[in-house]
């Protein structure tokens, strides 16, 4: 199994590189809101400004969330406690960390809401 601090280094470092261009494209939008005459609601050809907005912004904000569930992992890593559940204490099963590398719950806490 690789090691857990490069895999989550690598993770990052994608994650980074998304939220650029997505910060980028966000950027692009705002840009093009403010040449416009402002009428966008009535163009046949597509979705609005203000949609497309909404959406660079949502995607942003995931990848913001992913970065700071990396940090947390990369934290647990280094604290010696990654690959267990912050909620119960429990090992966080292998075949969960395959697949989210940066996950903070063991599948079955994921799956309970909190109380």
């Amino acid at each position: 199994m690789p090691d857990p601090a490069d895999r989550l280094t690598a993770l990052r470092d994608e994650e980074q590189q998304r939220a650029a261009a997505l910060r980028a494209e966000l950027a692009d939008v705002l840009e093009s809101a403010s040449s416009t005459t402002g009428d966008d609601e009535h163009d046949p050809e597509g979705a609005t400004i203000g949609l497309e907005r909404a959406q660079a912004q949502a995607l942003l904000d995931s990848a913001t969330a992913q970065l700071e569930e990396i940090d947390g992992a990369l934290a647990r890593v280094a604290d010696g406690t990654y690959g267990t559940c912050i909620r119960c204490g429990r090992p966080i099963g292998a075949e969960r960390l395959d697949a989210r590398p940066a996950a903070p719950l063991c599948i079955t806490c994921a799956a309970t809401p909190p109380r």
